[in-house]
């Protein structure tokens, strides 16, 4: 596992703006899309392109297309991320992983879980808050499973115990990330991270 912390001033804005507890649910939201814009650039660089050719209006020339991609948002946080990816790869394919924490104990219990075919493609998985890791190290085993083998994580905020658990479970993954953050407090909550980014997507406090 490998993690790349973006550093650009736009997604220290839009950072700032999810981080903040005044920040509305409208603004939230459109927070979480201009951040992942950012996020997609970097994940996109590795992609492989499939060469073709084209006609413009003066002659025919070589273009690129982007191969087969698949986003898999880790429900519910994850949809918050989506529509960004959706408008940079008009062509990917979607799946959605349903797994919800236990609040006494912080393992994932899974509720849903939809992929389309993963053959050769390059796999985002879509899980905006790397805590202890559980979530998402469950949904790359589900996607492995399912035969996908390029596979990386889009994340918001990061905490050094997710990092380990992926490093541990998924050394193979790439984790591309807006922030590094300090630690988990005793409810395995980020620090100083964002709070819950489900609940202040869609508003339910």
């Amino acid at each position: 596992m490998n993690l790349t912390v973006i550093d650009h001033p736009l997604a220290r804005h839009y950072l700032t703006v999810l981080r903040d507890e005044d920040t509305r649910p409208e603004e939230f939201r459109a927070a979480a899309r201009g951040l992942t814009f950012s996020l997609v650039h970097e994940a996109t660089k590795r992609l492989p392109l499939a060469e073709i050719e084209i006609q413009t209006p003066m002659e025919t020339t070589t273009g690129y297309r982007v191969h087969d991609v698949v986003a898999v948002a880790v429900l519910r946080a994850g949809l918050g991320m989506l529509d960004a990816v959706l408008d940079m790869i008009p062509g990917c394919k979607v799946g959605f992983a349903g797994v919800q924490r236990d609040e006494e104990t912080a393992l994932p219990q899974e509720y849903y879980f939809r992929l389309p075919n993963l053959s050769d493609a390059s796999v985002f998985i879509l899980e905006p808050m790397l805590a202890t890791g559980g979530s998402l190290s469950w949904a790359v085993d589900k996607v492995k499973s399912s035969g996908a083998r390029h596979i990386t994580a889009l994340c918001v905020v990061t905490a050094p115990d997710g990092i380990r658990r992926m490093y541990d479970d998924h050394p193979d993954v790439h984790v591309i990330a807006a922030a590094y953050d300090r630690e988990l407090n005793d409810r395995a909550y980020i620090m100083p991270g964002l709070g819950d980014m489900g609940d202040r997507l869609f508003g339910t406090f």
